[in-house]
């Protein structure tokens, strides 16, 4: 029997199943406070030209490298600070990584919901940290767990009465420095009664495909979005660059800001598309009913 799915609210943005489609977007990491400003003020513009609800991502750490060597950001205490200011400025939900308990507490003063990162979504004590703050929590499936596995990282959510759960579809690993993507997990989640985001640009990652960093294939982000939203989805996670091949971070699987509108507004007519076959599916069962 498949669940209602609760509606979750991030700041001024709302996800649930007959709410518009969420974006959560932005660069991989923070940069610079000025590179962080202008992404999330164009990508501010952009959702409000084309009227999508918008939450704004960048790590302030990335502790999921392949190489010691490779770039995590400015840290917590800077990262917080700039992200703060890009709230203050533009008034925008805020979402981040945290990776230790010791983090979640001073991140939680900042951003508007928490994001487990996929390596961690079954390490118990972050997970219920992050329930006690009770504020939002995007858990992203791990790439070794089947979709139902997740119920029990919601429980330890709920277990501290947070109900405010977000699942996040990223792929399944496949082989070496592959994922796969099987869009029933999307459908899979829903039914556990949250709403479901898919994440498209570390869908088409390749981990550790270029030897000391991991590559990736963007030219199937748009696709793999389409079909998404298409299969159902509450909200598509993109990280987003101006220049993805000079990003210190996770470049070959960032889009470009300016291929943001066409993907968007695809994107968005299945999305109608789909809401239009469930209304019609409601009110022919109404009828039956009757």
């Amino acid at each position: 029997m498949t669940m209602k799915v609760r509606d979750v609210k991030i700041g001024n943005v709302v996800l649930g199943a007959s709410r518009p489609l969420v974006l959560i977007a932005g660069p991989c990491v923070i940069e610079t406070e000025k590179s962080t400003l202008v992404h999330a003020e164009r990508l501010k513009r952009i959702c409000e030209e084309m009227k999508v609800p918008f939450i704004f991502k960048s790590s302030y750490d990335k502790a999921n490298r392949t190489s010691f060597s490779s770039f995590r950001g400015p840290g917590i205490k800077t990262g917080l600070k700039i992200l703060k200011k890009v709230k203050k400025e533009l008034g925008l939900p805020l979402l981040s990584d945290v990776h230790s308990v010791d983090e979640v507490k001073e991140a939680a003063g900042v951003l508007d919901c928490l994001q487990i990162p996929a390596f961690l979504c079954r390490q118990t004590d972050l997970l219920v940290a992050a329930a006690k703050t009770k504020k939002a929590v995007n858990i992203k499936k791990g790439q070794f767990l089947a979709p139902w596995n997740m119920n029990e990282a919601i429980k330890k959510i709920e277990a501290h009465g947070n109900h405010q759960v977000i699942l996040t579809e990223r792929g399944v690993s496949f082989g070496y420095n592959n994922l796969v993507v099987d869009f029933r997990s999307l459908s899979i989640m829903r039914d556990l009664g949250y709403p479901v985001v898919f994440d498209a640009t570390h869908s088409v990652q390749l981990p550790g495909g270029q030897g000391i960093v991991s590559g990736g294939e963007r030219k199937y982000v748009a696709g793999l979005s389409r079909a998404a939203v298409a299969f159902g989805c509450d909200g598509l996670f993109l990280e987003i660059h101006e220049n993805p091949d000079q990003a210190p971070c996770d470049g070959p699987n960032m889009i470009s800001m300016k291929d943001l509108p066409s993907l968007l507004e695809g994107v968005l007519a299945i999305d109608r598309l789909v809401h239009k076959e469930k209304l019609l599916n409601s009110q022919y069962q109404m009828s039956n009913d009757k």
